[in-house]
């Protein structure tokens, strides 16, 4: 029998604090493989063309720039990734620019962090 391909998730956050809880959150699922990290956009448009994920976890605000540059850059080209928007900023502005920039799912830091493991888990790429 052969064994399934895992699905890739990128991470893209300037916090290393946050990036390890997102770290955490998504280490324990079955058949998911962390494939890369980025703090800048321009770390995570490389990254992500690179590494081809499933899945890229995307905060707003980066240094350098915003999580709208890397779907403005990397979306035309991949639409088959999932990108899921996590911010401190849940305005229904960037909200909209997020979506409309290609985002799957925009959530609030502080009050939906957790939703990411959902959101994935009850994708068609992975299940637990």
């Amino acid at each position: 029998m052969e064994t399934p391909t895992p699905a890739k998730v990128f991470i893209v956050e300037d916090s290393a604090s946050i990036r390890a809880r997102l770290t955490d959150l998504l280490g324990d699922i079955d058949g998911l493989q962390i494939v890369g990290e980025a703090e800048t956009p321009i770390d995570a448009i490389d990254g992500i063309l690179k590494s081809r994920p499933a899945w890229v976890v995307l905060d707003f605000q980066l240094r350098g720039g915003t999580g709208v540059d890397v779907l403005r850059a990397v979306h035309p080209t991949a639409p088959d990734i999932m990108f899921v928007v996590l911010t401190n900023h849940p305005t229904a502005q960037y909200r909209r620019l997020c979506l409309g920039a290609g985002a799957s799912w925009f959530f609030d830091k502080s009050t939906e962090f957790t939703k990411i493991k959902d959101v994935i888990l009850g994708g068609s790429v992975v299940k637990q």
